[in-house]
């Protein structure tokens, strides 16, 4: 097994006048067994990273490191990895078994050792009933089962995919996505995942790298970028529903700090206030995520800590729902509630901001400062 290292990597196409860079100075190092996902919208330069990775597209500026070895100018065959597409890219006219041997038989190996390696992959997929038929007898899942195979038969010091699980159903995502945690478990490969799906990158991946127009926004574990992220942009990314902002200023009325807009006012701590002012950051993002936002009875005496608003309307998500609430004429927010708490639309409510989990933003450049 090997990790991955990008050194200030940079693609930029050719033909493109003033085009910027697909993907802008990455750098980027993913240790040996780690299973990093790569995520961000269409566009952003994470499938241009892993081409890059993979030998599929050429760096124009930067360097790649595949364990020691740097494999800028090494073909693809050469920098022992294995991919996994999102077509899933099997040969129609091949079984199962063929498919699975392919890049076996093109590295020459003997015809015994084929056998065994096929018969040894397909059991830990449970393929091994399904070997004599044919690609387009299986169902989605089990196709992607099949390109799997042929990646880890030739076990590879990095697996490489590609949105592997954006052709299938919800049902059959939720089903591979367990599958793939439990093979990287048992297999160990330094393994690079890119995906528009947060729910895959949260749940799978040991770190996340956030990306947006091809410049590296967050690297994480999903905790530290779900609780602190690191702009604006990865806060309105990841999480479903994303964190609220409200922009408004701090500031310091009789020795004590508060947030302040046309809206609301909320008293914060001395540290955040510090930290915002050390920043030189006085005009602010305010961002809190649903469900640090809770409705309290309108007799509240803490009102330190509370804003009201009036709902405008709800969607129902199963065991919770998705208040959205507006704040005065320009602010809303929503709020992550149970389903057996009532409400109605146009209802005006108390909500209580748990003052501990909020986080504020410069609103120049988006950047965290508290």
């Amino acid at each position: 097994m090997a990790g991955v290292t990008l050194v200030n990597t940079s693609k930029v196409y050719p033909g493109v006048k003033n085009a910027a860079p697909a993907v802008n100075a990455i750098n980027l190092n993913v240790n040996d067994h780690e299973f990093v996902a790569l995520i961000g919208p269409s566009g952003c330069g994470k499938s241009t990273t892993l081409r890059m990775i993979a030998g599929l597209e050429s760096v124009t500026s930067g360097e790649i490191y595949i364990g020691d070895t740097l494999v800028n100018d090494l073909t693809p065959r050469a920098r022992n990895i294995a991919m996994v597409f999102q077509n899933y890219a099997l040969y129609p006219t091949l079984t199962n078994f063929e498919n699975i041997a392919f890049g076996l038989r093109v590295a020459k190996v003997p015809k015994y050792k084929i056998t065994e390696e096929v018969n040894r992959v397909a059991r830990s997929l449970e393929l091994d009933g399904m070997l004599d038929r044919y690609p387009r007898q299986l169902s989605g899942g089990q196709r992607q089962r099949v390109a799997l195979g042929r990646a880890i038969v030739r076990d590879p010091q990095v697996f490489l995919l590609d949105e592997p699980l954006s052709n299938l159903d919800a049902k059959m995502r939720v089903q591979m996505r367990y599958e793939l945690i439990e093979l990287h478990k048992k297999l160990n490969t330094t393994t690079i995942y890119v995906t528009h799906d947060q729910i895959e990158a949260m749940t799978m991946a040991h770190r996340i790298v956030i990306m947006d127009r091809g410049i590296v926004q967050q690297i994480g574990t999903p905790s530290e970028v779900y609780t602190r992220p690191a702009n604006t942009f990865v806060g309105s990314f990841i999480g479903t529903p994303p964190m609220n902002f409200i922009e408004g200023r701090v500031e310091i009325v009789n020795d004590i700090p508060y947030f302040d807009n046309q809206s609301i006012r909320i008293e914060i701590t001395k540290e955040q206030y510090d930290k915002v002012s050390a920043n030189k950051a006085h005009s602010v993002y305010l961002g809190v995520r649903p469900e640090n936002i809770h409705p309290v009875s309108d007799t509240e005496t803490d009102n330190k800590h509370t804003i009201k608003g009036r709902v405008r309307f709800t969607e129902l998500i199963g065991a919770d729902q998705n208040v959205h609430i507006d704040l005065g004429k320009r602010d809303r927010v929503i709020v992550r509630m149970p389903t057996d708490m009532y409400v109605n639309d146009g209802e005006l409510i108390t909500l209580r901001v748990n003052v501990n989990r909020i986080l504020f933003y410069d609103m120049n450049s988006g950047n965290l400062v508290s």
